[in-house]
């Protein structure tokens, strides 16, 4: 079961990335891992640095997508950001945290890809 959902994972950031790019982000960096986690992708468009945190789903029985972001998960994504920005120096940039939901059919091969802009923000 956890090679499944980790192909679900992997094919969902995938479609993610090719979402962003057919809409005029520029990828930056994909699985940028260090310690603390993990964040899925980190793209730029403009003058402004995103964050996505990328949820696939096959059924929405557990939840939507986006309800899995917990709090504790975005501070860790927050985190995770700050470092990746003084890693990089990145240090003229605004920042934002996406959410993008991918949701498999069940019946066919169709998906939705659900991008959620600005889900939630460095208090």
């Amino acid at each position: 079961m956890k090679k499944y959902n980790k192909a679900i994972g992997n094919y969902g950031e995938t479609l993610s990335r090719d979402f962003l790019i057919n809409n005029g982000y520029n990828i930056l960096d994909m699985n940028y891992r260090n310690r603390y986690g993990e964040i899925d992708i980190i793209c730029r468009k403009n003058n402004l640095i995103i964050f996505c945190e990328v949820k696939s789903r096959y059924t929405n029985s557990f939840g939507n997508p986006i309800e899995s972001v917990t709090y504790y998960k975005q501070k860790q994504i927050i985190k995770l950001s700050q470092i990746y920005l003084l890693y990089k120096r990145y240090y003229n940039y605004n920042v934002r945290y996406d959410i993008i939901e991918v949701i498999f059919n069940n019946k066919n091969a169709s998906f939705k890809v659900n991008h959620i802009k600005d889900a939630f923000r460095l208090y």
